[in-house]
């Protein structure tokens, strides 16, 4: 038979079997073939130059390959190891066939990688039971290694599926950021690193400016994408994986900055301000001409032992009430 499934692989019937004979004597490959011919399911092929026996074993992927020890040209202990050198034959089963029961050359035939030894010709019987022991050896080797890489196939999409809904589960629908949720889960993270290692964290919290005005003159459409704008301007001024740009909710935003001082802080916030107001997105208020805003309130905190985050959004807001107090477009430090 030559029932091959798609993928090229041997057919996985525990009872098939694909002879490879490397043999340089025709006479012994024919009487070889006539032994098997009459075996259900077992497919023969005969190579009689050993310069093409592992081409040939890569091109038809044998269950078990009978291998000649004395050749011209090669030596077939040679051959053995090359067979286990390449990667596409190296698990094949090989049945070293020898001219005579010798212990020193059994020894070096295991040696060298053969998995069992024939004195040649053996029994017809003899013969067809190992191959038949050593193909289904093969089989079970291959499905078991198929089984794993499907089962690592498996595991890698779920991991992926978990990550794209995990990064759904924190993200927020309309900017892309950060929610509020994964923002409270984050913040308290890193006040807990910072109270440990007595770092300091600085928190922007951003408002846009006159956005009810916005949303009564333009419509709410208009409004969720000058959201966005503003949206990407804080995810811009990002520049390390730490730095968390959040949505904190309606028109809010919030930045949390990880190891950062105050006056690092503080650049970063004037670079937002600068980058919202160069968009120059139309606005109406506080008058014809205007253009969109936002005010920003920043606080930098070392948290003492024993103290909570919510001390520092709390800072942060007062430092963004009192952008709003001086007239709004400016960073308030509480």
């Amino acid at each position: 038979m030559n029932d091959l499934p798609i993928d090229g692989f041997p057919a996985t019937n525990e009872n098939s079997a694909m002879v490879l004979l490397v043999d340089d004597q025709a006479m012994i490959g024919e009487a070889v073939r006539r032994g098997l011919a009459l075996e259900e399911n077992i497919d023969f092929h005969f190579c009689a130059d050993p310069h093409q026996a592992v081409a040939q074993a890569i091109r038809i992927k044998p269950t078990v390959i009978l291998q000649d020890l004395i050749m011209p040209g090669l030596d077939g202990l040679s051959l053995v190891r090359e067979y286990r050198a390449n990667p596409a034959t190296q698990d094949i089963p090989i049945i070293v066939l020898s001219t005579k029961e010798d212990p020193l050359v059994k020894s070096a035939a295991f040696a060298a990688g053969a998995n069992d030894y024939l004195v040649k010709l053996p029994d017809n019987i003899e013969l067809v039971a190992r191959i038949r022991y050593h193909s289904r050896s093969y089989l079970t080797l291959l499905q078991r290694d198929e089984a794993y890489r499907a089962l690592r196939v498996s595991q890698q999409q779920l991991l992926d599926t978990n990550l794209v809904l995990q990064r759904l589960m924190n993200s927020d629908g309309l900017t892309g950021l950060s929610n509020r949720r994964h923002f409270d889960e984050y913040l308290e993270l890193e006040w807990r690193r910072a109270m440990r290692d007595q770092t300091q964290v600085s928190l922007l919290m951003i408002d846009v400016d006159y956005f009810k005005a916005y949303n009564d003159s333009f419509g709410h459409l208009e409004g969720d994408e000058a959201l966005r704008k503003v949206a990407e301007a804080i995810r811009g001024c990002c520049s390390r994986p730490s730095d968390l740009p959040a949505r904190y909710g309606g028109e809010e935003f919030a930045l949390v900055l990880p190891n950062t001082s105050p006056g690092g802080a503080r650049l970063v916030a004037e670079k937002l301000r600068q980058t919202v107001a160069a968009m120059k997105i139309p606005h109406c208020t506080p008058g014809e001409g205007a253009h969109l805003t936002v005010s920003i309130g920043l606080a930098t905190q070392t948290p003492a032992i024993g103290s909570h985050c919510r001390n520092l959004i709390s800072a942060a807001d007062k430092g963004l009430y009192q952008a709003k107090d001086n007239g709004r477009n400016q960073v308030g430090i509480a």
